[in-house]
């Protein structure tokens, strides 16, 4: 038996709840994300909105026609001076771990920025004690750009953050 085959794909307006719930479960459940209320469908089709508006990638990966999990680029800081800086959010859905979905959507959104001229991705990664998500951001080129200590506080404990940082450029795009 053959394994499902991935697809990454730009997201739509109907992917939106699976996105959703998938992002809720770290919410709740993790502290994966600082975030303590899960966004409704229309906080993400308020995000889709603008990041396609500045034609950064928000895509999702689906296997065997599921949502399995969500990638994209989103401004890094709002000062303009920052306007070619991106920060890369990838989650997949808990039972798609491990089956090189988080490659794919890593590779695409890497790839997306870069065709649409950004010139720096961060990753800010929360210590959950899991090196997965770093251990995949160094295999993309990412280096180690700061460690900050107790920043979050999250279902009862404190919380570091990695902040991780790799060169967009047009080399890097796929062609």
């Amino acid at each position: 038996m053959t394994a499902p085959q991935v697809v990454v794909r730009p997201a739509t307006s109907a992917d939106l709840q699976a996105v959703a719930d998938i992002y809720a479960y770290y919410v709740r459940h993790t502290v994966a994300t600082f975030e303590e209320t899960p966004p409704t469908v229309a906080d993400w089709q308020d995000r889709l909105d603008g990041l396609t508006g500045r034609r950064l990638p928000f895509l999702v990966a689906t296997s065997d026609g599921a949502i399995t999990g969500f990638a994209l680029a989103a401004p890094w800081r709002p000062k303009p001076a920052y306007r070619s800086t991106v920060e890369d959010t990838v989650y997949l859905a808990p039972d798609a771990v491990g089956r090189g979905m988080g490659t794919a959507l890593l590779d695409a959104v890497v790839t997306g920025s870069a065709r649409a001229g950004m010139r720096q991705m961060i990753a800010v990664i929360a210590d959950t004690g899991n090196d997965a998500s770093r251990a995949l951001h160094r295999r993309f080129g990412f280096a180690d750009a700061g460690h900050l200590v107790r920043v979050g506080h999250k279902h009862g404990r404190w919380v570091d953050t990695f902040l991780m940082q790799r060169e967009l450029t047009t080399e890097h795009v796929r062609r």
